[in-house]
């Protein structure tokens, strides 16, 4: 199913392009000895090849085309993790609060119960000091002023290790709310920052690399694996527009286009993520090709598509792929020359690099290779990736694997007398036939986008839209809260029912004669309409 919640490592995983990356890494970390070829055929293989060794010194150096690109990446992030936090300002207490609709207090208690010390490394937060509405939005605020310290370059790296700490506890704390592919990219990109700091050395931008062409080979490959059949038809963005979570008003027009580009847009999925992500791995002219084409994919999700910072997130992780040559054409010759005086403190980066390249190697080539493959890994393998993806990296992506072809709303009423029925509206989500659909980007409403993923019925999120409607009728303004409109401000009401409509765009000439964006259709009331497939 889904377009945001993560992959589970317990499914079958898999990468293909391990070839291809290692095969820059060689050209830019191993140094190549010339040895005689004559003298090797007389010598022992062990002794054959003791001169071909890694050459860590030239890997853990800065790379000097990239240090006008970091310092660009390391603005550009501040103002992403900004957005991020500020999201989460305004609706965190009401999803995770004490009185929200899952109490992260609950989970942390009743992990101690169960799992003791280890719960700690399970849940790895900052909220087992206090997981109370104070703690949990002053993280977001947090967050934010630190955002600006890393803007102003005051402390970045103690910025950002803060801030990632801050996103990583927020993360376990949203539970369901924040299980989203963006949040892990947001989390893995933000802890490799930490080493751009004074310039990127070469293993930084190898896996900057290797976290895009994650994120765009496996979301590619997920759609071949998942056997569904609007990507094989080439039928996928005949739905997509129409049925995506929360599409704006640039979907509807999008849905209006002819067949024909429909399905040559499938084509350029599949050719922007099956094929040019190798191209990450290639020489200059290959790499600035495959950034061309990546940030032209991420623009038209952006025109047609509510998908808050994670097309901001990929477009700036292409920097990358860019080198000072093109960067610093568009920076003023002063901030260039402050550029060069800053980054010549630090020739090479230490230790720390090291580890935390490693650990995120280790979880995200398996989960690579298992998900490309097809095929389950080895307990011990799955394990460790579990425990890694608790600290928010090493995820494997996989962006609209399968896609729905049929839009259900639900529509949420009370009532005092079970004859008048008043309906509880949400911020972003359809309703109103006649209401421009709304852009939040970069603004990520969690609970609307939530409701997107009930229909279908898996037991976790039955749970908690029974924990929100439980809210909704005990009135709890923590919750009524991160809704447009409330019925019963004053008091709650004594029924609830959720009614299922489902949803089409309008047509040119509908959409000319009633001024309606939507048009529905009843089906039911919740618990009498089949579950939504896929």
């Amino acid at each position: 199913m889904t377009s945001g919640l993560p992959f589970h490592p317990e499914q079958p995983v898999n990468p293909a392009c391990e070839v291809s990356a290692l095969e820059n890494l060689v050209q830019q970390g191993w140094r190549q000895p010339h040895i005689e070829t004559s003298f090797i055929t007389t010598l022992p293989a062990a002794e054959r090849f003791s001169d071909v060794r890694f050459d860590w010194n030239r890997l853990l150096e800065k790379d000097p085309e990239q240090q006008l690109t970091g310092w660009l990446f390391l603005k550009l992030l501040a103002l992403i993790y900004f957005a991020a936090f500020c999201s989460l300002s305004v609706q965190i207490n009401g999803l995770a609060g004490p009185g929200g609709i899952l109490p992260f207090e609950e989970l942390l208690n009743n992990a101690e119960r169960s799992m003791g010390a280890s719960a700690w490394l399970r849940l790895p937060t900052l909220f087992w000091i206090d997981a109370g509405d104070t703690a949990l939005l002053g993280a977001t605020i947090l967050g934010m002023l630190l955002s600006v310290l890393l803007f102003l370059n005051i402390r970045p790296r103690l910025s950002l290790l803060l801030m990632f700490l801050l996103y990583l506890s927020l993360f376990h704390a949203g539970q369901i709310f924040m299980s989203f592919q963006w949040d892990y990219l947001l989390m893995e990109t933000g802890l490799l920052a930490l080493f751009v700091v004074g310039g990127p050395s070469r293993l930084v931008i190898f896996m900057f690399h290797w976290l895009l062409f994650r994120l765009r080979f496996l979301s590619g490959i997920s759609k071949l694996l998942s056997g569904d059949p609007t990507w094989s038809g080439m039928t996928a963005l005949n739905y997509y527009f129409e049925t995506q979570p929360l599409p704006h008003a640039g979907a509807w027009y999008a849905h209006q286009l002819p067949e024909w580009m429909l399905q040559a847009g499938v084509g350029l999925t599949f050719f922007a993520e099956l094929v040019v992500p190798f191209f990450i791995f290639l020489p200059r002219r290959f790499r600035l090709f495959a950034a061309g084409v990546t940030i032209l994919i991420q623009l038209l999700i952006i025109a047609t598509s509510n998908h808050n910072f994670i097309n901001l997130l990929t477009i700036l992780l292409c920097l990358f792929l860019l080198d000072d040559r093109i960067v610093g054409r568009l920076l003023p010759g002063r901030i260039r020359k402050r550029i060069g005086q800053d980054t010549h403190a630090e020739r090479r980066q230490g230790i720390g690099v090291v580890v935390v390249s490693a650990v995120i190697l280790s979880a995200s080539i398996p989960g690579a290779v298992g998900l490309s493959l097809n095929t389950r890994l080895p307990d011990t393998l799955q394990n460790w990736m579990i425990q890694v993806s608790h600290f928010g990296v090493g995820n494997v992506y996989h962006i609209f694997p399968t896609m729905q072809t049929e839009r259900q709303e639900l529509i949420i009423e009370g009532s005092n007398d079970s004859v008048n029925w008043y309906p509880y509206l949400f911020r972003y989500k359809p309703h109103e036939l006649d209401r421009r659909p709304p852009v939040n980007i970069p603004h990520q409403p969690r609970l609307d986008w939530m409701i997107w993923f009930v229909p279908p019925r898996s037991p976790e999120n039955l749970y908690w839209f029974d924990r929100f409607m439980h809210n909704l009728w005990t009135g709890n303004p923590r919750v009524t809260g991160l809704l447009r409109y409330n019925p019963f401000p004053h008091r709650p009401p004594r029924y609830l029912r959720v009614l299922v409509y489902r949803y089409k765009f309008t047509t040119d000439k509908e959409r000319e004669i009633t001024g309606n964006w939507w048009k529905a259709e009843y089906l039911g009331q919740f618990h009498e309409v089949a579950p939504r497939r896929p």
